[in-house]
């Protein structure tokens, strides 16, 4: 049985993203959510699940989803963010089923600043569901966890209320990922606040639970965006055993792992980090910054190995008379960029056990 079974190719909503998760959990594998900022790099994510026969989730940062939509248009009101948003699950939409795959198409970190954002993508999966039966967007983020834990949990449950009339997915996060992405800057944090407690968690899980079971929880154990010298960051995945266990605890429910856990922070982490997170019920990982590098590998690759090829038009060290046009061609270079963006997407997946899955 494979995850075929259990859900469909192309992009899902609804309960099948719940039974996504549940068959990830059950069967100890967990599921890279590769941020994306343009068709080229959905492109290669998609090639990467297709040929290693294996679920993904693609998502759009609200910072990657104005440049989806392109520079030139003004972010006023969150507006470029808004469009880019909608217009990276078209492309999804349009294209996932062509590979074959289930996708889970995701929005990551809506700060309070950035309401506006999740507030537009929300009108779109309403309108979409009007006339499709089925949002537009799998699932969103609500990174609330700069607020106070009250706000935080308040404020979600008002969103989650409104996303649970469409069967939708949400991600909230509680705890705080340190680091810099997107411009949202938590290099200063106190420490304490990259380490949630678990009655927080279980806070979060009472108060959702009631509204819909279609959600996650991005509980802080050490997690940083990006990548540092080895030693700077002071991740503890076996923290996330004690949010099962005192969720079980309290539940009644002993050896279940009642919680769905989502993985901040995944680049550059270890192997035994990422096993121990999964084998606590991580069913989700991000990965943004190591699979960003990869992209421009490919390139700078080419670029440095054909740089006689790409000083003019015409004339090479083959011959002054020679063209270049299959070199500076944008479809031959961008190309290269997919295709090490590709394999690092297989790495990420072979580390979280998401390969043979379909």
């Amino acid at each position: 049985m494979g995850v075929l079974d259990v859900v469909p190719a192309g992009v899902l909503t609804g309960d099948n993203v719940r039974k996504l998760f549940e068959w990830a959990k059950k069967e100890k594998f967990a599921i890279p959510a590769i941020n994306c900022t343009s068709s080229s790099t959905v492109n290669a994510v998609l090639e990467a699940a297709r040929d290693i026969k294996s679920p993904i989730i693609i998502q759009v940062s609200q910072g990657g989803a104005a440049y989806f939509a392109g520079k030139g248009l003004d972010n006023k009101n969150q507006n470029a963010s808004i469009v880019g948003a909608i217009a990276a699950a078209h492309h999804v939409r349009l294209v996932a089923k062509a590979y074959g795959v289930p996708v889970v198409m995701h929005t990551d970190h809506c700060a309070k600043k950035l309401l506006p954002w999740f507030d537009g993508m929300l009108e779109e999966d309403e309108r979409w569901m009007k006339s499709h039966g089925e949002p537009l967007f799998s699932s969103h983020m609500l990174d609330l966890s700069e607020e106070s834990k009250e706000e935080n949990i308040a404020l979600c449950a008002k969103y989650f209320e409104r996303m649970a009339k469409m069967g939708q997915w949400l991600e909230m996060e509680i705890g705080i990922t340190g680091g810099e992405e997107d411009g949202v800057n938590n290099e200063d944090v106190d420490n304490a606040s990259l380490y949630t407690q678990p009655e927080d968690v279980f806070d979060v899980y009472k108060t959702l639970s009631k509204i819909s079971p279609n959600f996650s929880i991005a509980a802080a154990f050490g997690n940083v965006h990006g990548v540092y010298k080895p030693g700077n960051v002071k991740l503890h995945p076996e923290l996330l055993q004690k949010h099962q266990l005192y969720a079980e605890e309290q539940l009644n429910v002993k050896g279940t792992k009642p919680l769905f856990l989502v993985f901040h922070g995944g680049s550059g982490s270890t192997k035994e980090e990422i096993e121990t997170a999964v084998r606590n019920g991580v069913v989700k990982m991000n990965v943004d910054t190591d699979t960003q590098y990869a992209y421009l590998v490919g390139m700078r690759d080419f670029f440095q190995k054909k740089a006689g090829y790409l000083q003019t038009q015409v004339g090479n060290p083959e011959g002054a008379d020679k063209p270049n046009k299959k070199y500076y061609d944008p479809r031959v270079w961008v190309r290269e960029g997919e295709k090490t963006m590709s394999d690092r997407v297989k790495e990420a997946c072979r580390d979280l056990g998401n390969v043979d899955r379909l």
